[in-house]
């Protein structure tokens, strides 16, 4: 029986993820990552956002600043989603012991990647809303039951 290396058992392993099978656990990242507040807050880490200009760095950020960037969102779902991409290795929480206790967030390179991405989404979604609200006006205002 031929042995395999470790690097052989993760590359078979990673072959086998596959989110249309319902166990899969990349389920759960495509779940976390499709979420509005993760991409918010990829972003915002990211340095994209009201008051910066294109191309501006990622750069570590208190919790204050991220809830001032992201209008709406609550403390808790904030520190939830913050904890969350902390657990999947996307962010990174520094204290600093300072009085108050300074903490700050920011991307770590699996975050990097992934932040690109969910700018590209988001500036996406951006660029085409007057498209999606036309058509979707189209469709509620239709003639009879689009399900028909």
């Amino acid at each position: 029986m031929p042995t395999t290396t470790a690097s052989q058992r993760r590359a078979a392993a990673k072959a086998e993820y596959d989110a249309f099978f319902a166990q899969c656990p990349s389920r759960q990242l495509l779940e976390r990552i499709s979420d509005k507040w993760v991409a918010l807050v990829l972003a915002a880490l990211g340095g994209d956002g009201p008051g910066t200009t294109p191309g501006d760095e990622p750069q570590p950020m208190r919790f204050s600043e991220l809830q001032r960037r992201i209008s709406g969102v609550s403390q808790k779902m904030l520190t939830q989603t913050l904890r969350a991409l902390e657990r999947d290795g996307m962010v990174t929480r520094t204290v600093t012991p300072t009085v108050p206790v300074t903490v700050s967030y920011e991307l770590t390179d699996l975050g990097r990647s992934l932040q690109g991405l969910m700018k590209g989404i988001k500036a996406w979604a951006e660029g085409h809303m007057e498209e999606v609200l036309t058509h979707r006006g189209g469709y509620d205002h239709g003639p009879g039951d689009a399900a028909d």
